[in-house]
Order: structure tokens, then sequence, then C-alpha cells
């Protein structure tokens, strides 16, 4: 049979990295790869995350599965920092999952199981699985406007007047912080107009928040989901590990159902355990497990927030470097947005054709929508990204 199956497209974040390793120049800068990484261009395991693995290492007894939702104490801790006490907890449904992206997935197979003929709204841009997982569930996808290239910002405007399309039972896709690729977010009282538009037309927000404590503070990075989740009748929520706690390869994800009417909590909770059981049994629990040890002991979330925090001051103080660096070369303002974006990315703006003479005159490696990773910055590499952005006529 394997002779019918076709090639599958190549992906172009892979295929970047791939280059960029093949790249002989010592001068060579990625900023295209999706991870964190610090001023040495390491992606480090967090010091609370490395004392509860010591913990752990000591204190497990069993490989024995968890339960299809995953351990209990990992859900609990997650639902609180996520949701905080902006909703009861007996009106949250949870399961873990293999990453954020296994909430994603999982979301999505919830919505089309409860209402195969939902239509998915997604902002122009988003994270490309959110696409690609979408085409190969065969759900129908919209895409609304959402990043405004002359700007750099958000296209409210547009945003407001393509959601205006959707219909009961439909779903529009936010995310929660931090958004992916551009950095460009909604302020609070967007956030509130658009809660408005989904309780009117009767539309049910699915938020995907995976750089909690990446861009403004881990409440704050939180605040739109919390009002989106109680402000509205159902909420879908995938949240992510992988950045704020750094576990990228743990796979440690979680996705939660929230509903005002708490009779709707078991129901939604079987299904999502249902979900687990068809797709891949019962959840991943290492990385869980460390999360679940960080955010029960004083000690240990304390000192996660305090390195989290200076990951998170870091990447602002390259943004204003930029920002800074760019505003000197090019005599105006135009680069001031990159200051204003908030977690690891931003989309500069630049058509492909620039993006790939950043690549073949400079060897710095962006996507080529020219989205940048600026933890894939230092002090000391700003000014020279800086240079070759004026220089290719950005």
């Amino acid at each position: 049979m394997f002779e019918h199956l076709n090639e599958q497209p190549k992906d172009k974040i892979l295929a970047l990295m791939q280059a960029y390793k093949d790249d002989p120049r010592d001068t060579k800068i990625d900023l295209g790869v999706g991870v964190y990484r610090n001023a040495e261009g390491v992606t480090p395991i967090m010091r609370a995350v490395k004392a509860a693995e010591r913990r752990w290492w000591d204190e497990e007894s069993t490989k024995a599965y968890t339960g299809l939702a995953g351990d209990p104490a990992f859900s609990d801790a997650m639902i609180n920092l996520v949701l905080g006490d902006s909703v009861a907890r007996d009106q949250v449904s949870a399961v873990a999952t293999p990453g954020g992206t296994g909430a994603v997935r999982q979301a999505f197979e919830l919505i089309r199981m409860a209402n195969p003929e939902a239509r998915v709204f997604v902002s122009d841009p988003t994270w490309p699985n959110h696409l690609s997982i979408l085409k190969y569930l065969g759900m129908e996808t919209i895409m609304y406007r959402y990043f405004d290239n002359a700007t750099g910002g958000v296209d409210f405007g547009g945003m407001m007047e393509d959601l205006g399309q959707v219909r009961k039972g439909d779903v529009v896709l936010l995310h929660g912080c931090c958004h992916n690729p551009t950095g460009a977010n909604l302020n609070t009282v967007e956030f509130k107009s658009v809660i408005d538009l989904m309780n009117d037309k009767g539309a049910i927000p699915m938020i995907d928040i995976a750089y909690q404590g990446f861009g403004d503070g881990l409440d704050e990075d939180a605040a739109a989901t919390r009002a989106v989740a109680s402000g509205c009748p159902e909420t879908l929520i995938a949240a992510s590990c992988s950045k704020n706690f750094g576990i990228y390869r743990e796979r440690t994800g979680l996705l939660m159902a929230v509903a005002q009417d708490k009779n709707l909590q078991a129901v939604a909770q079987g299904n999502l355990a249902y979900l687990n059981r068809q797709n891949f049994s019962f959840p991943p629990d290492h990385g869980a497990r460390l999360v679940s040890i960080v955010l029960n002991d004083d000690a240990l979330r304390a000192d996660w927030q305090a390195e989290l925090e200076e990951v998170r001051t870091g990447m602002l103080a390259l943004r204003t470097q930029l920002a800074d660096e760019l505003k000197t070369l090019s005599g105006s303002d135009r680069f001031g947005f990159l200051a204003q974006h908030r977690g690891m990315f931003s989309r500069l703006g630049a058509s492909p054709d620039k993006v790939e003479k950043l690549r073949a005159d400079h060897g710095i490696y962006m996507v080529g929508d020219s989205r940048l990773n600026i933890a894939g910055l230092n002090r000391d590499t700003v000014p020279v990204l800086a240079k070759a952005v004026i220089d290719v006529g950005i």
C-alpha cells in the first residue's frame, strides 16, 4: 500500500534549520528556530525544574500508567496557573496531553465530535500547525484579518469585520498572549469587544496559550484568557508547558474545557478522556510531574518565577535594543513596533525576497514570512541584525 502514499510537503522551519546547519559562515545567526535560547545560544534546564527532577528521581516508585486524564495534581496546578480564581474549579474539565500541540489537536477533535458543521475562524497569520491540523481533520477554516504589515500592529477593524461572519456554533481561535508569529496582541478593551461579539453571535472561543510568562508577566499574560473563560458560556483552552518551564522534549500540555453550566462538566470530562483514549491512551507523565512539583512547592515556585522573569525581561531588553538600533540607522520610528510586541516572536513585515537576501548576503536566517525569534539574539548580534535589515532595504 505504501506506493499509494504521496510525498508530504517539507516543513519550512525544519528545512530552514537544516540550511542553517549547513551554512559554513561563522557569523550566521539563527532567528528561525521556535525555542527559547539564552545569550549563549542554549535552551537551558530551569533551576527549579532540575531540582524537581532530582526530587522525583528519589521519590518515584512506579512507572505504571496514570489515569486517562493524567495526574489530577497537574491539572489542578495548571488550571490555577492559567485561570486563577476567574472560574470555579468545578466548571473546568481537563486532560493532560502530549504538549500544547496535543491539546490543540484534542480541542479540534472535540469540536468536530460535538458539532461537525462548526467552522473554525483563525487569525491571519497564525501558527502554521493550527492550519495543518485543521486541514488534516477536514474542518472548514476561515481566516480573519489580524496583522497589519504597515504598522506592525493588530488590524482590529479588519478583525472585527471578518469575525462578523461567525455563526452560532462556530469557533474562534485566539492566542492568549504573545501572538505567534507576529508578537502583536489585542489590548484589554479589544479583547472585551471580541468577547461581546462571540457572545452575541453564539460562537465558542478556543484559546491557545503557549507563552504565559513570556510577555508582561504570569498573571498579566493570563488576563485575556481569564476574561474569556469567565465571560463566555463555554471556552476551550490549550496550554503548553514547553516554553515557560523549558521542557520542550517532555511534551507537556493541558486541554481545558470551561462551562458556566456546571452540569456540563462531567460530560465534557468524559469526552476529553475518551479522546485521549482514542488518540494515545494515557498521556506522558514525567514533564507533568515536574510541573506539579514546582507549582506546589513554595520555594521551587518562587525560584521558577524568578528565572522566568529573567527570561521575560531579557527578551524585552533585546526588543528595546533592536528597536533603538533600527531607529538610529533608519532615522525613523518605523520599527518601534518591535519594542511593543511581546513574546519570542515578531514579524518584520518584510517580503520573502528581502528575507532571502538577509540569508544570502548576511547569513541571517528567519522564516520566509519574516518572523524572527527575538530569543535567537544577544547584545552583540542585535547591531548586526539591525545593520543587515537596513542594508537589504527593509
